[in-house]
This record gives structure tokens, C-alpha cells and sequence, in this order.
């Protein structure tokens, strides 16, 4: 009896008591995906707020008494009152060549029943961009494998490219046909052991696309073996406004990866304008005031940073090249120049807005040569 209060005393005297501090808070208002939180004094935007149950939320909306809290996950889960705490972590994603022929989630979660994705590195998914200066520009093409598209339109590593257009009329097909080019090419540089090639690496973002359209889609990239170097993202229409809101973040996010490890990324957002209805049903939830036709005055700004703007029914193509010895570019920057868009009235009674492009026709090949007039360099407006 002695010997074991001697060890008790023993115990006690040894331990250590020690004072720590953690952000917590409380759910006072949840709904349609969006938490608002009190008692997060010091959370940062964009971090991650452990909101239990295994559920993550982000921080995006910073109020003088409260916190918007968007949810990444089941929110009926969640009751008012509830204990959030905050991480201190920014958002991030698992990136890597692990991730390549798998199908995951915003988060980097697999949803291809292939087992965990082998990645131990993780990127953030807002990242500040170097400056205009700091980026090398485009000098090594893109081929899309459509020889219309690659004999017409310039696209080189490094660029975005704007595919607009009606619906059913072959904007995804021209992603999913580079997707296979790329794939193809690939393929036949390690044939021919090419050490000088620099593979294409795909990464697929569809955003607020049907489950059907997807495994479609899948099953297509399979079909052509072009899944061995392809990524995709899969933010389906039954996701939650936020997974699609931040899904083609995280494909850029993974593109990045590529980039600062010397390879090159093509990276499809299939498609924006769904990306812009996420966001203002996550805006509008989060009280924040609505703009022209009832879009966050910001909308522009939240899809710059993985293409350019927002348009009913368009897609986008980025190439994220790296930039070897020189500073590298995280989103790319260089794309036709566009004159102010101009509406037309449809057949259908709907405006629809067209951008014109103007591009400079190549010098001749033969300046001794007078060039004939209809090969004369001139300025062309392409709808």
C-alpha cells in the first residue's frame, strides 16, 4: 500500500500543467449550406473551421460579430449551438502524381472506389499569383487534335482559351478531344523514348455537370487510355453549392503542383457560368448584396484567378506551363485580345452575348515577295 501512494505521489509530482488557447465559437444560425458562427475572433479568411462530426467548414465571410461559415459536407448534421473550433489552417487539397486516373472531390477526396489517393503533399487552394513581369511567355503550342481548331486559333502552354457557345454544340467535346491528343502524344514520346518532350499532364474540372454526364465522360477517357495522365475533379449537380464554388480552385490548385515540379498542366473547366450561379447562391446566403442580374458585384473577381469572367453557357481551357529557371506563372495570363462583347437576339428571343476577336495575321514567309492581297496582313473580326 505504501509503495503504490509513493508512486501516486510520485505521478503528481512529475506532472506538468500547462495553459493553451484555442478559438471556439458557437453555430447560432445554419441554413442552405452556410453556418453563421459567434465567438471566432481571430479566424482568418479562407481558414478551415472544424465544425465536428467530421465536418470542415471554411470561413468566408468576416463580420465585426460573426463569421459566414460555408460548409463542406452534410450540414443537417449541425445544430444551432453547436462547438466550431478554429483550425489555424488555410484550405488545401492533396496534389501530386498520385492523383493521376483517379476521380475526386473538391476536397481531394476519392470517389472512384480505387482506395486512398497517394499524395503527401498538399497545396492551398487560394494562392497569390506572381506579377506580369515575373512570367515567361508563350512559345510552345497546344494541339487539340482538331485540325480546324489547330490550323485557325493559336493556344500555347502558358495560355487560356474562351470556348463559348450555344448549348449541344461541342464545347466539351473540344476539351474531351484534347484531353485524348494530349494523351496520344504523351503516349507516343515515351514510345519513341523523346527525353526532349515535355508530357501534358489533363486535369478536368466539371462543375455542376449531371452524375450520367460524368461517368460518360469517364468512360469515354478510359476507352481512349487517355485516364493515365488525367485528373478529374467531379463537383456534380447534386453537390452543395460550395463544392462546386470551390472546385475549380482545387483543379488549379493540383495544376500548380505540375508547374512548380517542371511539367506542364491543361486544365478544362467544364463550365463557368455554373460556377457563377454557385457562388451567388453561396453570396446570397451570406447576405451579401446582389448586382447586375442579381450577381455579387465580385463574381468576376472569384473566377479570374482560373479563367477570365463569367457567360451563360461557357467553358474554359488553361494551360499552366512551367517556367524552369524563371519565376513561374500560378494562372495563366495571356489570351486573344477582345474588344467589348456585342448582344444579338437570338432565336429563341434571349440575348446572347458574342465577343469579337482581333488577331493580326502572320507575316509572309518571303518579305522579298509582294504578298497577293487576299494573303495581305490585316486586321479580321471573328464572332
Amino acid at each position: 500500500m505504501a509503495d503504490l501512494l509513493q508512486e501516486i505521489e510520485a505521478q503528481i509530482a512529475a506532472a506538468k500543467t500547462t495553459a493553451g488557447k484555442q478559438n471556439v465559437g458557437t453555430i447560432r444560425e445554419i441554413a442552405d449550406g452556410v453556418a453563421k458562427v459567434e465567438g471566432l475572433a481571430d479566424a482568418m479568411l479562407n481558414e478551415m473551421i472544424d465544425l465536428g462530426h467530421g465536418i470542415t467548414g471554411l470561413a468566408l465571410d468576416l463580420g465585426e460579430t460573426e463569421v459566414g461559415v460555408i460548409i463542406l459536407g452534410d450540414y443537417t448534421k449541425l445544430e444551432e449551438g453547436d462547438e466550431v473550433r478554429a483550425t489555424g489552417k488555410l484550405l488545401q487539397v492533396p496534389v501530386g502524381k498520385g492523383l493521376l486516373g483517379r476521380v475526386v472531390n473538391t476536397l481531394g477526396e476519392p470517389l472512384d472506389g480505387k482506395g486512398p489517393v497517394r499524395s503527401d503533399v498538399a497545396y492551398p487552394v487560394e494562392k497569390i499569383a506572381p506579377g506580369i513581369i515575373r512570367r515567361r511567355p508563350v512559345s510552345q503550342p497546344v494541339q487539340t487534335g482538331i485540325m480546324a481548331i489547330d490550323a485557325m486559333i493559336p493556344i500555347g502552354r502558358g495560355q487560356r482559351q474562351l470556348i463559348i457557345g450555344d448549348r449541344s454544340t461541342g464545347k466539351t467535346t473540344i476539351g474531351i478531344d484534347t484531353i485524348i491528343s494530349q494523351a496520344r502524344l504523351n503516349k507516343a514520346a515515351e514510345a519513341a523514348g523523346d527525353k526532349e518532350y515535355r508530357p501534358l499532364y489533363c486535369i478536368y474540372v466539371a462543375i455542376g455537370q449531371k452524375q450520367s454526364t460524368i461517368a460518360r465522360i469517364i468512360a469515354t477517357l478510359e476507352q481512349a487510355g487517355a485516364m493515365p495522365y488525367t485528373i478529374i475533379v467531379a463537383s456534380p449537380a447534386s453537390d452543395s453549392a460550395t463544392s462546386q464554388y470551390l472546385a475549380p480552385f482545387a483543379g488549379t490548385a493540383m495544376g500548380e503542383w505540375f508547374m512548380d515540379n517542371g511539367m506542364d498542366a491543361l486544365i478544362i473547366f467544364d463550365d463557368l457560368s455554373k460556377h457563377a450561379v454557385a457562388y451567388r447562391q453561396v453570396s446570397l446566403v451570406l447576405k451579401r448584396p446582389s448586382g447586375r442580374e442579381a450577381y455579387p458585384g465580385d463574381v468576376f473577381t472569384s473566377t479570374a484567378d482560373c479563367s477570365n469572367g463569367r457567360h451563360a453557357s461557357e467553358k474554359s481551357m488553361a494551360t499552366v506551363r512551367s517556367q524552369l529557371c524563371r519565376s513561374s506563372k500560378l494562372r495563366p495570363a495571356t489570351s486573344p485580345l477582345t474588344s467589348p462583347p456585342t448582344s444579338s437576339r437570338s432565336r429563341t428571343g434571349r440575348f446572347s452575348w458574342k465577343p469579337t476577336y482581333f488577331t493580326k495575321a502572320p507575316a509572309p514567309r518571303f518579305p522579298s515577295a509582294s504578298p497577293s492581297p487576299a494573303l495581305a496582313p490585316r486586321h479580321s473580326s471573328r464572332p
